[in-house]
């Protein structure tokens, strides 16, 4: 008897071990599915969301034109028409002058409409180039901002020159001295510190100037040169960008950040 009762003990231990362990084993299973997080959507910048969304209702616009553009261009065609026929009926004496003028008079309108929708479409061409190259200016600038001393970066729409970490816009009458001493007239300064324009678009420019040259112009390439020598850092624009920049221009300092 007392070895048939150890027996059942035994089975029944054995039982229970595999019961806990098959417990244990679905409870491992519940506690892995909790503790495995959801994947996190990508951050998204809010300026980069909004460029998007413009450059997608630009697009769409674009369509819409297109689609005007095809029976504009219908209409001109049959405007073109009409008043070839009204030419050779006049020259047969079957019309009036006025009927021809009145067929030119329509041909013109058809054209101008078609014009117009042409210069709105290259507008929207315009307008998603200016967000691209934006999003490329500002990616192009985030990319250098830790450039070394002295390090110089140039791309299609601007040159970088980083310089060195102790300009100050104090020292702008060392600039002016230059200019001034070199062609006989004032540094043609634009903005000098915060401007209107940077408060618009959001751009810290309270330690730099902007100066109204092109970089590639006799003047600019002087006072770039000059910059370099001394290790002052600027930026040179080559054309507009929008957000960053109104058009061709030096801005001498540290690049603008965004606040």
């Amino acid at each position: 008897m007392n070895q048939c009762f150890r027996n059942v003990i035994c089975a029944g231990l054995l039982t229970l071990t595999i019961l806990v362990g098959a417990g244990d084993v679905r409870a491992q299973k519940r506690s892995s599915k909790r503790k495995t997080p959801a994947p996190k959507p990508p951050a998204v910048n809010e300026l980069t969301n909004l460029r998007e969304q413009f450059i997608k209702a630009t697009n769409e616009y674009k369509t819409s034109l297109e689609k005007l553009l095809s029976f504009y261009e219908a209409d001109l065609k049959r405007a073109e028409d009409k008043l070839e026929v009204s030419k050779k009926l006049l020259a047969e004496g079957l019309i009036a002058k006025t009927q021809v003028q009145d067929y030119e008079h329509a041909l013109a309108a058809a054209q101008a409409k078609v014009t117009e929708t042409r210069r709105q479409m290259s507008g929207a061409d315009e307008q998603i180039a200016g967000a691209l190259l934006e999003a490329d200016a500002d990616a192009q600038i985030a990319k250098n901002l830790s450039l070394a001393k002295q390090r110089l970066v140039r791309t299609s729409s601007f040159i970088r020159f980083a310089g060195g970490s102790g300009w100050n816009i104090g020292e702008a009458y060392k600039i002016q001295r230059f200019f001034s001493d070199t062609f006989r007239k004032e540094l043609p300064v634009a903005v000098f510190g915060q401007g209107a324009i940077h408060n618009r678009w959001r751009l810290d420019h309270r330690n730099a100037m902007d100066i109204s040259l092109h970089p590639d112009s006799p003047e600019g390439l002087s006072l770039l040169k000059f910059l370099q020598r001394n290790g002052i850092p600027y930026l040179a624009f080559r054309g507009a960008i929008p957000g960053t920049a109104t058009g061709p221009h030096i801005h001498i300092g540290q690049p603008s950040h965004r606040y």
